[in-house]
């Protein structure tokens, strides 16, 4: 009888999760080769046709160092013979569900009623683009990533580790503690969100011991060993290249004290909301969830405020971006206020549910056009791309040789109604590196310096540049193409052009 009971939760909770991940996919879009998503996809096709990206194949190589994630999605790709894009479609999509699925397996583990659990995971879905604070993370990207499949696997391990470690008659425990192991160790793919990851479940243990000494020293205890290996990574550090240290300050969210007023806001006013929430409930599970989250918070804002500074001599610690953190605590929050709503204003109410899903979800599908207005909000593989940037990629890709060398100007990606597409994603060609995202490649790869230095002087004012000053600057670099704005003055043939850019061949 009770495991008949059991059966119809998990289906229960199963179509919930799944109603609610359509809603998410229409909130989110998608579009994979965008921002970062564009950055990974690159990789993914070096590994299946390693005959791409022949010059310069470093910045392709770069993101692909630590993580399985390439050669995971690629190993995916050949062993179902499926076309890349629907790969990515199809893993981007289950990515989602599995989120609201580990956001649902968690907030079980603190209460049992159903409209907390549905009003935890109704915000999940209707918040999956929030951003993290000044940290330039979203919560989910509207593209795949190594992330994407990070932060299901930690909803999971902290649900697990509850199990495993946090219950007086300990029922299971030992499959809960494997469980666990289990999410962890596959939550690699992403190396440093595993290692947050792992050290959420660390927290959880110590605040949630049984042992009324370690609940109340460990958490000093773990705050001293994180900033003594904190101090070991700063002194031991190797010195850094003035180029290197060029590209580390462009990122202007490693540095928290950086930050505006409202990137700050979005550090403290999670951590005083799950305190406020923490107390809405006399469940052990649910105070010691908020209790992780808010020493997690505190440990990780301690550090970065001491070590990820711009005016230090050398950078270890920013670079580990130790407010990373603040994802796991964002969803912490969202699952805990969900919850809190479900059951004390959501409760029954359809009209309720539904007012929640329609402000909410379309306060955020608005935020996802704003930021990707000349791109369809659902780029489905196969379709020819709304966006002109996307477009002309497209032709390049079908129209010149697999090892020809390309450069664009350095803030490309940045310019209005590119919506970030990733030239090397789509395109398929090798490109001099970009000011945005090869120097984040940079900026956690210090060996990329000097290139990304020489690509910034190549290409910054490409669009403005006299003829004579574009081939003095490209010619001796080996390059061949170059993209311009279609407002550029030139006399070079341009075999593809439309209403944004042209794509010209250097005499």
């Amino acid at each position: 009888m009770q495991q008949s009971g059991q059966t119809s939760d998990n289906r229960q909770a199963v179509t919930i999760v799944s109603l609610l991940s359509l809603f998410s996919l229409a909130v989110q879009g998608f579009h994979p080769y965008a921002e970062d998503g564009g950055l990974y996809v690159a990789g993914i096709k070096k590994m299946l046709d390693p005959s791409l990206y022949t010059v310069r194949p470093e910045f392709v190589l770069a993101p692909m160092r630590f993580s399985l994630f390439a050669p995971t999605i690629a190993g995916i790709s050949r062993i179902s013979h499926l076309p890349l894009p629907w790969v990515l479609l199809t893993l981007y999509a289950a990515s989602i569900w599995a989120t609201l699925l580990g956001g649902w397996v968690l907030i079980s583990r603190c209460t049992a009623s159903l409209t907390a659990r549905c009003g935890a995971v109704g915000l999940l879905a209707c918040w999956l683009g929030i951003p993290i604070a000044g940290t330039s993370l979203m919560l989910m990207d509207p593209y795949l990533t190594a992330r994407s499949l990070s932060t299901p696997l930690t909803l999971f391990a902290i649900a697990w580790a509850m199990d495993a470690w946090t219950i007086e008659d300990r029922p299971g425990s030992r499959r809960g503690g494997i469980l666990c192991a289990l999410a962890l160790t596959l939550a690699v793919v992403h190396p440093l969100m595993a290692t947050y990851a792992l050290t959420t479940v660390v927290v959880l243990l110590v605040v949630g011991s049984q042992h009324e000494n370690v609940r109340r020293w460990g958490p000093f205890l773990l705050g001293g060993i994180t900033i003594s290996i904190a101090m070991t990574l700063q002194v031991s550090a190797l010195s850094e290249s003035p180029h290197y240290i060029a590209a580390i300050l462009t990122r202007t969210y490693w540095f928290p004290l950086q930050w505006q007023w409202y990137e700050l806001f979005g550090l403290v006013a999670p951590i005083a909301l799950i305190v406020a929430l923490g107390q809405a409930s006399e469940g052990r599970r649910w105070r010691l969830l908020a209790k992780t989250a808010v020493t997690l918070g505190i440990l990780s804002v301690i550090v970065a405020l001491f070590f990820s500074r711009a005016g230090l001599s050398t950078h270890p610690v920013a670079r580990l971006q130790p407010l990373r953190c603040f994802q796991i605590i964002y969803e912490v929050m969202i699952l805990l206020l969900g919850a809190w709503l479900g059951d004390r204003w959501l409760k029954r109410k359809l009209w309720r549910w539904g007012l929640m899903l329609t402000i909410l979800g379309g306060i955020m599908f608005a935020a996802q056009r704003s930021t990707y207005p000349a791109s369809a909000h659902f780029e489905w593989p196969g379709v020819v791309p709304k966006n002109q940037w996307s477009q002309a990629f497209l032709w390049i890709r079908d129209n010149t040789p697999k090892d020809a060398l390309f450069a664009l100007d350095a803030n490309y990606i940045s310019r209005d109604s590119e919506d970030a597409q990733s030239f090397r994603g789509i395109a398929e060609r090798s490109v001099l590196p970009d000011y945005s995202k090869d120097g984040g490649e940079t900026s956690i790869a210090p060996t990329l310096a000097d290139a990304w230095t020489d690509g910034q002087i190549a290409q910054t004012g490409l669009d403005t540049d006299s003829e004579a000053a574009r081939k003095a600057k490209l010619q001796p670099l080996g390059v061949g193409w170059v993209v311009l704005a279609n407002t550029s003055a030139t006399t070079w043939a341009c075999p593809y052009e439309n209403a944004r850019v042209k794509v010209c061949q250097l005499p």
